[in-house]
């Protein structure tokens, strides 16, 4: 038997999920090694900041860390960046890395996240050689965005989505020229109901964001080493002088796959974020784990998620017994405007407003069966804290009860059981 002293957990993925798998580790009382690879120089960082606060200058980059190095010091976490592991060798329990070098474990976590899709053009591969296009899923991503956003600028997002719109609002901020295009009949279309679609489309032409929806992208100009314009399937050609994608993102399953790990749009792990491997726990992004609240399988892209399963599987490869059962939520900030978000709304029969819209303070209820499914909250960090348990418990509530706006929403909300 292995001595506990002596053992060596291995973390591939140094993001929210990487880093607070880390730390959880070494306090449910790992007693060996833990080292902490990542494939970007920098120490974890939050993620969430990088489409809103600091592309738009208002944070500085030290607070970007979730930790400093100090607490992964503190709690022996050896941390390597500029890593990347290209084999994972099972039967071994080692890794293999891009400078030649292999490494042992004991237990393993996945925590590879995702990264950003890319855009489907017969001249996409001639625009990403270009300085003037970008994705944004990193630090260092939005690093070059920023050398380039000045006043007066044109830029063309393509994606309605929260990081497009993010994006958006950060932009006009700066006093740039921003056209979002989106190829699905709304923004964010996917996540909302069309009433909250309809509102933050108002909100942006408000602010001068020109949103246009319906828009397929079908191919980049690219004159000498910039894009110059986008070309979209109805012959618009749009001049540019700066160009963001931001239309999903592809999770980072090949190193799990070509393992031999169980894949389904995600790692499949169990509710303690245990995968197909005992050895090996995987969290975060790249995951697809059971939810027994919507009695199915999902994989979710949020900080949250992966913070919590993250802990999970840390208890697990520590010898602990937790299982992974919280409720997805998600935020986003665009303007003065702060959209929290609970729960999944997929077939929800009615959606009911709590506020006025035109007050940029309401809350939106998705009902089926007298529960609510889901909500979207803006500005009202006290639905959102009532929502939560609305969602979690299931707890039947009325139309007219979610719309009367007279009393708070907590009043909805049963005595918590002893």
């Amino acid at each position: 038997m292995t001595d506990a002293a002596s053992s060596t957990a291995i973390i591939i993925g140094a993001g929210h999920a990487g880093g607070e798998l880390a730390i959880a580790l070494r306090n449910e009382g790992w007693e060996g090694r833990i080292l902490l690879l990542g494939e970007e120089a920098h120490l974890p960082y939050h993620r969430p900041p990088l489409s809103k606060a600091y592309l738009a200058g208002s944070v500085e980059k030290s607070s970007l860390s979730i930790r400093p190095q100090a607490a992964y010091d503190k709690a022996n976490v050896e941390f390597r960046g500029g890593v990347r592991v290209t084999a994972i060798d099972r039967q071994n329990k080692t890794l293999q890395l891009a400078d030649g070098q292999h490494l042992a474990y004991d237990k393993l976590a996945i925590a590879t996240g995702g990264r950003a899709r890319p855009l489907a053009v017969p001249r996409a591969a001639d625009a990403e050689l270009c300085a003037n296009f970008h994705y944004l899923r990193t630090l260092d991503d939005v690093e070059r965005i920023r050398e380039q956003m000045s006043a007066g600028k044109r830029l063309t997002i393509v994606g309605g989505g929260y990081i497009g719109l993010e994006v958006a609002a950060s932009a006009i901020a700066q006093g740039l020229q921003v056209t979002v295009l989106e190829a699905l009949p709304r923004v964010l279309q996917r996540v909302t109901a069309a009433e909250l679609s309809a509102y933050y489309e108002r909100k942006h032409r408000e602010a001068g964001v020109d949103i246009r929806t319906h828009v397929q992208v079908a191919d980049l100009e690219v004159t000498g080493a910039a894009v110059s314009a986008v070309l979209c399937a109805d012959g618009t050609r749009l001049e540019t002088d700066l160009v963001v994608v931001g239309i999903g993102l592809l999770a980072n399953t090949e190193l799990a796959a070509e393992a031999g790990l169980d894949i389904d749009n995600g790692i499949l792990v169990d509710e303690h974020a245990r995968t197909s491997d005992p050895h090996i726990f995987a969290a975060g992004d790249c995951t697809n784990h059971p939810n027994a609240l919507l009695g199915r399988r999902l994989r979710l892209e949020s900080v949250p998620n992966a913070l919590e399963q993250s802990r999970v599987a840390a208890a697990g490869m520590a010898g602990k017994d937790k299982r992974y059962a919280s409720v997805p939520w998600f935020w986003s900030d665009q303007y003065e405007l702060k959209l929290k978000m609970v729960g999944l709304a997929e077939g929800f029969e009615r959606l009911v407003l709590r506020g006025d819209p035109q007050s940029d303070s309401f809350s939106a209820f998705y009902l089926k069966d007298g529960k609510v499914l889901a909500a979207d909250t803006v500005n009202r960090p006290q639905d959102f804290i009532a929502a939560k348990r609305l969602v979690a418990e299931g707890i039947v509530v009325t139309v007219e009860q979610l719309a009367d706006d007279s009393k708070p929403l907590k009043e909805l909300l049963p005595a918590p059981t002893a």
